[in-house]
């Protein structure tokens, strides 16, 4: 069965009116779904649309509810949003004895909850006193963060894929973790040390991303699955898609978000090799690491969120040019196959579904912000119609078992309200608080005096908005702390306190003039998009 629709030309313009109209469609979508799962599914992790059930899939944590609370918000439905966070706040409990994936744990629960954090005050929730340094909904990320933690434990650094909530990694666990599962942290982990003060968070992250930095091949690559113990690459085929593909996209928007020169640099190494060696002809195949001879000539529907990430650095051109590549395969079925053969324009074997992914929709709204063009709010209109026509059903949407002839499966990932219809939102809601281009912001922080909300928001690879402001007011007022315990600690003329842990000696006071820096300065204009400045 073929998909097709006629594309807008280049250049054409779109009625306010039409807009409009577009995303209170999408709006009525996301109702559909989130009203079926609390009435089917909940306290599940996900709703399984065709029997109008649930199911635990990823840990037991209400999943779909944490990983849609923002999206409510970005929504404009604020009594919802403080029912729900109160809620979460009440049932949630880490301390179980379930096997965790520490990557998915980390996007979709941490990134959430440090979103909805984050996104409080804006929800009319009123926040403690601290806020954004403290809160219910930090503590509570924090909480899910610690349970993490263990699987850092190993000899290079490198996290495994699995742990126990309550008992930490199983001594059978597999050492074998995919290369996103390794570098997939930067943002959540950084935030919390910022937010907390405590930097253990940080340094994992960073100390992994270090360490998978050093185990690229000669030719400037990195395989799909690695030996977290041993540093040995189990699968050597690389590429931009499934098991790599959030380590490129952290590399950037970390280095963005955190104002790390070192991050972008990583990044840009590997791009020259990306394009020296899985490029070709505006696709990105799959090669072997060493030799760079390819192994798949596929197209993943995960690597649909390169052209978006290519506009944040810039490269608009070749960014718009694999976007028209995806979106032909889009059109073909009314979504993207999980994996396509490029040569034969197929799917392929076993890897026909679609499971209602937001890369390409997420691409489409990066672009669109960076070039105003139509041609981008084309795909979120085919997005809209396929998935409804397709996917809709009674009890929500359910994902697409087969492109070729639209079965369906009996799952709606929550994925789907965290990130599809969220991109979908945003593409046709262009006055969007988050959207904001530093015209609009609020003083907050312990002390009232921290520009807050004023854009540059930076999305998880969940899509879960996190402000840069807000690390920056933390670290701020922590660094403040720790000058002012230095300055106190010289006039006593002792090198221990109690202040000080046992043992612990105290730091050469520095002193830093509170001038703002250059950090939040990005974060207050938005210029996520900016590279001259």
């Amino acid at each position: 069965m073929t998909w097709c629709r006629t594309v807008m030309p280049l250049g054409a313009t779109v009625a306010p009116s039409i807009v409009s109209g577009w995303y209170r469609r999408i709006k009525s979508m996301f109702y559909h779904a989130y009203n079926s799962y609390l009435e089917n599914a909940y306290p599940y992790d996900e709703l399984r649309p065709l029997t109008c059930d649930g199911q635990d899939t990823w840990g037991s944590f209400s999943l779909t509810l944490i990983d849609a609370l923002d999206t409510l918000l970005i929504l404009g439905n604020h009594s919802e949003f403080q029912r729900v966070a109160t809620l979460l706040q009440d049932t949630v409990d880490f301390d179980t004895d379930v096997n965790a994936s520490v990557f998915e744990t980390n996007i979709r629960v941490v990134g959430g909850l440090l979103s909805a954090h984050l996104l409080s005050k804006q929800a009319g929730v009123d926040v403690e006193d601290g806020w954004p340094c403290s809160g219910p909904l930090l503590r509570l990320a924090e909480d899910a963060a610690r349970k993490l933690l263990p699987a850092f434990h190993t000899p290079t650094g490198m996290p495994y894929g699995t742990v126990n909530l309550l008992r930490g990694v199983n001594p059978t666990e597999t050492p074998v973790t995919c290369t996103a599962g390794v570098g997939t942290f930067i943002l959540e982990f950084s935030t919390l040390s910022r937010l907390t003060g405590d930097p253990v968070f940080e340094d994992v992250a960073r100390k992994a991303l270090g360490a998978l930095w050093k185990t690229r091949s000669d030719i400037g690559l990195v395989g799909n699955h690695i030996d977290v113990i041993t540093s040995k690459w189990v699968a050597q085929d690389a590429g931009i898609g499934a098991g790599v593909d959030s380590y490129f996209e952290y590399l950037v928007k970390g280095a963005i978000m955190l104002q790390d020169k070192e991050l972008m640099s990583m990044f840009h190494e590997f791009d020259k090799s990306i394009k020296n060696y899985t490029k070709f002809d505006d696709w990105y195949l799959w090669v072997q690491m060493h030799k760079g001879t390819v192994s798949m000539p596929v197209f993943q529907s995960l690597e649909a969120f390169w052209p978006g990430l290519q506009s944040m650095i810039g490269d608009i051109d070749s960014a718009t040019r694999t976007f028209h590549n995806y979106y032909t395969v889009w059109r073909q079925f009314g979504g993207l196959p999980e994996f396509y053969s490029i040569p034969q324009g197929y799917t392929v074997d076993k890897r026909e579904g679609y499971p209602l992914r937001p890369e390409l929709i997420e691409s489409a709204m990066y672009l669109y912000k960076a070039t105003g063009d139509p041609t981008f709010l084309q795909l979120g209109q085919d997005a809209v119609e396929s998935i409804e026509k397709i996917s809709r059903v009674k009890c929500g949407f359910a994902s697409v078992k087969d492109v070729r002839d639209h079965k369906l499966d009996n799952r709606m990932e929550s994925f789907f309200l965290a990130e599809t219809i969220k991109y979908l939102y945003l593409l046709f809601d262009p006055d969007n608080f988050l959207h904001n281009n530093g015209t609009t912001f609020e003083l907050g922080g312990p002390r009232g005096d921290c520009v807050l909300g004023a854009g540059g928001y930076i999305f998880n690879t969940e899509a879960h908005p996190l402000d840069p402001a807000a690390l920056h007011c933390c670290s701020q007022v922590q660094d403040e702390r720790s000058e002012l315990q230095d300055i106190l600690l010289s006039f006593m003329g002792s090198t221990e306190s109690i202040a000080l842990k046992p043992g612990e000696r105290r730091k050469a006071p520095v002193l830093s003039c509170p001038v703002q820096p250059f950090s939040a300065r990005f974060a207050v204009l938005g210029q996520v998009l900016r590279d001259k400045t």
